[in-house]
Order: structure tokens, then C-alpha cells, then sequence
């Protein structure tokens, strides 16, 4: 994430990965506006190039040269990545409602969503059809269906229902690309049968007649059944009903017809066309609501109509950034004219395309040579990112709207105070944390419920009290994410002892800021963390949020446990079999994301593990006779293995092949990105035995790595082992493994074996 020592004073929102939204991304990458902030939140973390998903399909380029990484993408504009899908507007608290998350707040809100095919227009398309978008779930199919081409036997007949461009190029690339893979098995290509059906009486409407004539040979010859001129009226479970009274039994459908806006647009209030999409004046502000902008296949622009193509989503990025960046600074946007004639490259699949512009055609490989060309070089401005652009240190307040804005401004860039000077205010505090919903337990007698100067808290009889701390620094842009990492890292401790978490009190810092931005941060992380406590029973009781240079979360946990019940690190036996829990390389993966040198999906991955609970995993444990047990965080596998057999006087063995690993954690440490805690684990090499056999295997580095949020670490009797992790496996933790096994000491000093 990128630090900044600007306050925020704007706040734009982009709701949607988009063709425009990404332009928007880099524009203000390479330019930033001081004191603006902007906010992605998008349910997928890599978008398609819709101009190279056909070259994808047909095979001819791979997932990663189709897709731009938004998670990078933001990160290198500074932007925060908020991983969920928007599911309405509130114009009148200006906030943006998530599917998964607390509402957005906005200043200026912009919309690049696209469009969906209108499944719902047709009984039974919803159900047994496949929508060509969302991307991501036609994706998934089109995978299923390469993956059923392998052992299917005898015919198989696929249905494409849209003959624009879009379902025409489909239909092309789909069945050179299967019949290439039947041929490659030793297949009848003949076998494949393809079925293209519309109500329109000509494929490619929009297009000119020399266009459509090719199309037409071009379908012919490639031996595509072509249904026009009557609709398809209901889908049935392998079967299409025509208009026309014709039934067409076939193994997939697909649905490329006309699309329109999703459904929470309904509720917005926005003016909305016919096929719900938003109505935009020529500046791509709403006609409703001139805080609120849209663009690409989801924005009707009313002055100038044109057809859903995504060049114009493309060509709208700059006029939407440089509007955007006008109305935070309190200026007039200004209007915009798309072209009249625009050209549109139509592949066939087989490395042969289609020029079409105006009455114009070109044709042949060449022009798929030109396509290839252009299309990579667009795709190359967005995942070949060029260095950071340095930012001013303090913000230029002559860019704000007013002089109460400009004074905000100066406030929150002034000398800060140290001492309780630097505490959050309470009127912050107190708006920011009264739509929190702590559980409240009966144990508890004085919480946040009741706020006092401290928590006053009973032990049951025949319990004792396991007590723990942690406090880091925020390593991503969400704070609602961080605060879930950081609650369910806190609560690592007392789950690994085997005991039940009873209350939570919070230190937290925060970045100085406006008294709006301020509260929010406070609120979003906040939400994170309460969502963690409470699911795993645990009461937040109170804490101390305080100013600081970043955004920083740490709990003092309190846990009950029985005495007699007590997973400590010094319960290895020899003879037990060490089991983790989840893969590691949360540090080597988050280094790599702060120099661009991650994927997106490999962050997803590790989020997703460092958001899973321990709870469940130590209750396993423990059920199979677990007496040693520790999470794996800071000092990395190693180090922590050390902390148990020291004080268990054993030695452990570890397969280093068998260590679940993060996607991505090899390729990150390969390439030398490594956390900054690294070289402070490694000196513990030297209680390796026999470690230049294994310096060089590519999971070495990762044994030293830091991790945050990590799995548990434990010893199991060899004859439950094997149970033990099946049952791990069916409640939730997939990646976990057996990774060695507990040996009698040896003479070494801090003695691990390794083996690969």
C-alpha cells in the first residue's frame, strides 16, 4: 500500500473494473490530485479485455494476457481495492451498499459495471442458460466444457443464442478451439455440432452488408446451423424452444443477446433508459445526480447515442478522468463528443478477422495481425506499469471547493499533539463505533455495553485466564479487511493454547485527517474486527484509538481455558507427526504486492486464508489428542517450530515438499522479494542440519518467511494423524498436510532435520 502524508478531503468511488474505470486508474496514477482518494470495489480481481476474450477462447492467448490485474492496478494509483460487488446506492447519505461489507462513503461516485444479457426475458434461460457476463461465470463454464472434451463421447451440440458481433465471434472461436481439442485426443471434430439463433432475420445487424456477407461464408463453410428470424421462447434443461415451433435438443447453451443494467439500479432514483441503463449528459454526469458518473456499456450518453461497443468504453477513460478530477477540485466538467464511425476488428477464431468501419470491410490475416497488435499494446499500458509518480508532501488547498474545506485542510496537516492530545475525538469515536454490534456476554459486567474506565470481567470456577497481545501496522488499503486480518490474528494465540476467547480490547491508530474520513476509517476497520469477534464468541469490551502516521490494529485478548486442557508449544513427543493447517508465504506475497511483483489472485488467496478462523481447526486438534500446538505468525514455520522444541527437548524432521504454500509464495521468493523480517528468521538457520543439501529447494526461503494470520502448528499421534487431517479438511481448512515428524534430540544446537 502507498503512504501518503495528504489528508484526504475528496473521496471518489468507482464502482466497477471496466475498460473506463481502469483508464481513469492510470490517468490519475501518472497525475494524482493532493488530497483526493480513490476507491475501487469490484467483485472480480482481474478484468477482461473484452476485444482479446474471443483469442482467449479459441486459445490463442492465455488468462493473464487477457485480463488486467486491478489489485495491482490500484495499488500502483494508490487507490484502495475494496473485493465486493455493489448492490445499491444511497444518493441521500452518499454511500454505496456492498453485498459483504459496510456502506462506501462517496463524494463523487462513478459507475463502469457493463451490461448482462437479460436471462430473465426468457422462461427458463436463468436457469439453464450461460450468460457470456459476467465474465468470471462464463469463464468457469467455458473451463468445464474444455474439461468434459477430454473423455466425452459421440455428439455434442453447443447453441449460441445472439447473433451480434459478440455471439458471432463466440460461436467462431468456441468451435475452432474444440474441434482443434477433439482432433488433439483422437476425436471426431465432425461430431461437434454448432447452433447459432436469433430473432433478427441477419446476423451482425449493426454492421454493413459487406461485413455480413463474409460472416455469412464464414459460418456456412465452418458448417454453424443458423436459426433467424424467430425468437427463442422458452430453455428447457439441454433443449430450445423457437418461436417458430422448432425444438433443439443441444448439450450447452450460451447467451450473448441484449443486455441491460442490473437491478439494484432500479432502486437508485437514477433516470434510467428502457433497458436499464443510467442516463448521462455529454459530461457522463447522470441526469439525476450530478455527484454521479457513468460511462461504458452501462451509461446511455442521451446527446449521443451509439451502439454497446466497447471502444467507447474505452475512449470514454480520459474525458471520465479528467471530469472526475475537475468536480473534485470544485470545477465545471466539460462535455465530450464520441466519434460517429469507430472501427471494430471481428476475429473468426482462426487467426482471420474482419475490419468493419462505417460502409467499410477489410479482411484476412493481416487485419487479425493489426488486431493482435492493437490490442496488445493496450493491454501492455496496463500491466507493464511504468515507476510511481512521486507525490507533493502536504495538499494543495487551493484546490478545495471552500474556505471551510481549505481550513480543514490546514487543520489536519497542523502541528499534532502528542500525549492524550493525540487520542481520536470522542464525538468521532462515538458516531463511528455506536453502529457497531458487539455480542455481549454474561461474564462480561462492564463492556462497551456500559462504558467505564476498564472492563470488569468474571473466571468462571475451574477456569484460568489465558491473556495475549498483538498490534501491526495495515498492510493493505481496505481497512474493513484489515480489521478482520487483525482480530483473527490477535485471537490466533488463544486458540492455539486450546482455549475459548472471552473479550477483546483494541489499541488502534489512525491517520489524521478530516473529522468524515477519519470516522469512516474508524467504522470500516472496526466493522472488520467486531465481525471476527463475534463470530468466534468474543466480547469487545473497549480500547484506544489514537492519531498516528498509518493505520495501525491491535487486541489484547483475553481467553478461559481448564487447566488441565492446556495446548502448550512444549508437548512434543517423539515419535508424533506435525500437522499445519494452512499454507504459508503471507509475507513473502505482500512484499511482492507493495513492489507490483504479485497477482491479484494470489492476494485474494492469502487474504482468504489470513481471514480464516483458527477456532475451528484447535477445537479438531484437540479432539485428537493434540497437546502441542502454536500459530504460525512472525518468526515463520521454523521459528516457531523452534519455540516448541526447545522446550519439548525433541528434534523435528520436516518434508519440505510436503509444506502447503500459498499460490505464488514460490515464484515471489524465487524472484528474491522477501519480507522485511526475513533476515532476522534466517539466523535460526544455523540449527538446520544438512541444510546446503536443501538451500536450493524452492521452498526453503519460506520456511523463515513471516507470516500473519497463519495456521496452527501441531503434534499428533502417528496413528490419528491421517484422520485427524481428513477431518481438518471437511471443516474447512483444504490445504492441510502432514509436513514431518517428531524425533528423539540430537546433538545439535537447536537441532531441525530437513528432507525434501
Amino acid at each position: 500500500m502507498r503512504a501518503t502524508e495528504q489528508p484526504v478531503l475528496r473521496d471518489i468511488v468507482l464502482i466497477g473494473g471496466g475498460h473506463s474505470h481502469v483508464g481513469v486508474l492510470k490517468r490519475f496514477a501518472m497525475n494524482p490530485v493532493p488530497g483526493v482518494r480513490l476507491t475501487l470495489i469490484c467483485r472480480d480481481t482481474h478484468t477482461p479485455y473484452s476485444g482479446m476474450l474471443p483469442g482467449y477462447v479459441a486459445g490463442h492467448y492465455t488468462y493473464d494476457e487477457v485480463h488486467i490485474d486491478l489489485s495491482r492496478l490500484a495499488e500502483f494509483a494508490g487507490a484502495r481495492f475494496y473485493r465486493d460487488e455493489a448492490i445499491g446506492i444511497e444518493r441521500n447519505h452518499q454511500r454505496v451498499v456492498c453485498r459483504n461489507r459496510p456502506a462506501v462513503p462517496y463524494d463523487l461516485l462513478s459507475i463502469n459495471i457493463g451490461s448482462a444479457p437479460r436471462v430473465n426475458d426468457v422462461p427458463g434461460a436463468q436457469d439453464h442458460a450461460v450468460p457470456v457476463k459476467p465474465i468470471h461465470g462464463f469463464n468457469a463454464r467455458w473451463l468445464a466444457l474444455l474439461a468434459r472434451i477430454e473423455s466425452h463421447q459421440g455428439p455434442m451440440a453447443v447453441a449460441v443464442v445472439g447473433a451480434g458481433a459478440g455471439g458471432v465471434e463466440l460461436t467462431l472461436a468456441m468451435q475452432f478451439r474444440l474441434r482443434r481439442e477433439l482432433e488433439a485426443r483422437g476425436g471426431d471434430p465432425d461430431q461437434l455440432t454448432f447452433h447459432l439463433l436469433d430473432g433478427a432475420s441477419t446476423i451482425l445487424p449493426t454492421h454493413n452488408a459487406k461485413v455480413r456477407g463474409k460472416f455469412e461464408e464464414c459460418l456456412e463453410s465452418r458448417g454453424v446451423q443458423l436459426h433467424l428470424g424467430s425468437p427463442v421462447t422458452q430453455v428447457d434443461d439441454g433443449k430450445l424452444i423457437i418461436g417458430s415451433g422448432e425444438t433443439l435438443k443441444v448439450d450447452e447453451i450460451l447467451w450473448v443477446t441484449r443486455a441491460g443494467g442490473p437491478e439494484w439500479l432500479q432502486d437508485t432514483g437514477l433516470a434510467l433508459d428502457d433497458g436499464g441503463f443510467i442516463r448521462v449528459e455529454d459530461t457522463l454526469q447522470t441526469e439525476t445526480d450530478q455527484n454521479i458518473f457513468a460511462a461504458g456499456d452501462i451509461a446511455n450518453v442521451t446527446k449521443h447515442p451509439r451502439e454497446k461497443a466497447g471502444v467507447f468504453a474505452v475512449r470514454q477513460g480520459r474525458p471520465l478522468a479528467d471530469n472526475l478530477r475537475l468536480a473534485a477540485l470544485g470545477r465545471k466538467p466539460k462535455p465530450f463528443v464520441p466519434q460517429k464511425k469507430w472501427l471494430a476488428l471481428i476475429s473468426t477464431g482462426d487467426k482471420y478477422a474482419v475490419a468493419s468501419r462505417g460502409d467499410k470491410a477489410r479482411y484476412g490475416k493481416l487485419v487479425w495481425r493489426w488486431k493482435d497488435w492493437i490490442d496488445r499494446r493496450f493491454m501492455a499500458k496496463f500491466n507493464n506499469l511504468p515507476a510511481m509518480a512521486e507525490n507533493a508532501d502536504l495538499p494543495d488547498t487551493s484546490a478545495a471547493q471552500n474556505k471551510e474545506e481549505a481550513s480543514q485542510a490546514i487543520s489536519a496537516v497542523a502541528m499534532r499533539c502528542g500525549g492524550c492530545g493525540a487520542k481520536v475525538g470522542s464525538t468521532v469515536l462515538s458516531r463511528a463505533l455506536g453502529e457497531l454490534r458487539p455480542i455481549e456476554r454474561d461474564d462480561i459486567l462492564v463492556g462497551l455495553h456500559a462504558p467505564d474506565d476498564a472492563a470488569v470481567l468474571t473466571v468462571p470456577p475451574g477456569k484460568a485466564v489465558v491473556h495475549t497481545v498483538d498490534f501491526f501496522r495495515a498492510f493493505i488499503d481496505d481497512p474493513y479487511v484489515f480489521g478482520r486480518v487483525a482480530a483473527n490474528h490477535s485471537l490466533g494465540d488463544v486458540f492455539a493454547m486450546g482455549a475459548e476467547a472471552q473479550s477483546a480490547t483494541a489499541v488502534a491508530t489512525v491517520p489524521y485527517g478530516i473529522e468524515s474520513k477519519v470516522e469512516d476509517i474508524v467504522f470500516q476497520m472496526m466493522s472488520g474486527a467486531v465481525d471476527v469477534l463475534n463470530e468466534a464468541g468474543c466480547a469487545l469490551v473497549g480500547g484506544h484509538t489514537g492519531e498516528g502516521r498509518e493505520l495501525a490494529l491491535g487486541f489484547a485478548v483475553n481467553g478461559l481455558i481448564d487447566p488441565k486442557e492446556v495446548m502448550s508449544k512444549g508437548g512434543l513427543k517423539a515419535g508424533d507427526v506435525l500437522i499445519l493447517t494452512k499454507p504459508i508465504g503471507t509475507g513473502t506475497l505482500f512484499a511482492a504486492h507493495a513492489r507490483l511483483a504479485a497477482r491479484g489472485r494470489w492476494i485474494d488467496s492469502a487474504l482468504i486464508s489470513m481471514m480464516q478462523s483458527n477456532l475451528e481447526g484447535a477445537r479438531c486438534l484437540r479432539r485428537y489428542g493434540s497437546e502441542a500446538c502454536t500459530d504460525v505468525t512472525g518468526f515463520g514455520l521454523l521459528g516457531h517450530l523452534v519455540e516448541m522444541t526447545r522446550p519439548s527437548g525433541v528434534d523435528a524432521e520436516l518434508n519440505l515438499g510436503a509444506i502447503p504454500v500459498l499460490p505464488g509464495a514460490e515464484e515471489t521468493a524465487a524472484a528474491g522479494i522477501l519480507s522485511s523480517l526475513q533476515p532476522a528468521n534466517i539466523r535460526l538457520r544455523r540449527g538446520i542440519r544438512n541444510q546446503e543439501e536443501w538451500v536450493r529447494h524452492p521452498r526453503y526461503p519460506l520456511i523463515f518467511d513471516p507470516q500473519t494470520a497463519g495456521g496452527l502448528l501441531a503434534s499428533v499421534a502417528a496413528d490419528k494423524a491421517d484422520a485427524c487431517v481428513a477431518e481438518l479438511k471437511a471443516i474447512g481448512y483444504p490445504h492441510t498436510a502432514i509436513i514431518g515428524r517428531i524425533v528423539p534430540q540430537g546433538e545439535a544446537i537447536e537441532p531441525i532435520l530437513l528432507k525434501a
